[in-house]
């Protein structure tokens, strides 16, 4: 395989292909990852909340048998291989999208797969606060609202941050999947040429770009992080 990877004709026929598809399927990921990645955030964020604001002594107490349907709901989301939820979901997709293919048709499922995600790493973050500050809160009145709004989030901004850049960089993943049921992007690419047409040199250029993007989240995720974060000393 190795000796037939970079033959002139595989050199020359990889080339043509970055020029007339690798940038246009580099876009497509970025754009379907980080709209993913804003629903996800968008849906999981009030969840995370909730798992930790309403428990028994939280802030903002619910009743038992919500927050047990809640965390089932959650643990069953998060138990579904990405592939087969794709497939399960395609109802769901055609009734928003109008079709169950294609780059932006992958949202739907993206988001199904990574919003419960995202609501544990939210409660994770929020879990780690100190519990002496929600009481000093609670003990000059604010109000339940007040104390998510003004003092847990932004407390938690940094780690929520951190959280998030795992949650992107995971969903980036998931949309390389996506390729397998018509989703557009660098996943397409690898699949189409490296899988289906043996054309395993534009497949390694695909997920060298790929690992390229999740550096670059990462690091940018990281920075934004340190930079909040005031336990930092600068």
């Amino acid at each position: 395989m190795l000796d037939k990877m970079f033959t002139p004709e595989s050199l020359e026929e990889a080339w043509v292909i970055l020029k007339e598809e690798m940038l246009f399927a580099l876009w497509e990921t970025t754009y379907v990852t980080v709209l993913a990645t804003a629903f996800a955030i968008l849906l999981g964020l009030p969840l995370g909340i909730l798992l930790v604001a309403g428990e028994k002594d939280g802030v903002l107490p619910l009743p038992k048998g919500v927050m047990h349907v809640l965390n089932v709901v959650i643990n069953l989301l998060r138990s579904v291989p990405f592939l087969i939820l794709m497939i399960l979901v395609f109802p769901l997709t055609r009734l928003i999208v109008g079709t169950s293919v294609g780059t932006t048709a992958s949202i739907v499922p993206l988001v199904i797969a990574a919003f419960p995600f995202v609501a544990r790493l939210v409660e994770s973050s929020l879990r780690e606060l100190n519990p002496n500050i929600i009481e000093m809160a609670q003990s000059m009145g604010a109000s339940p609202m007040q104390i998510i709004v003004k003092v847990m989030l932004p407390e938690s901004i940094p780690s929520l941050i951190s959280n998030f850049t795992i949650a992107i960089t995971t969903i980036l993943g998931y949309t390389a999947m996506s390729g397998i049921i018509g989703g557009g992007g660098l996943g397409k690419i690898a699949i189409n040429y490296g899988y289906y047409r043996y054309k395993y040199l534009v497949m390694l250029i695909a997920v060298i770009i790929l690992i390229v993007l999740v550096q670059v989240f990462q690091s940018v995720g990281t920075k934004l992080a340190v930079k909040l974060d005031r336990r930092v000393k600068r």
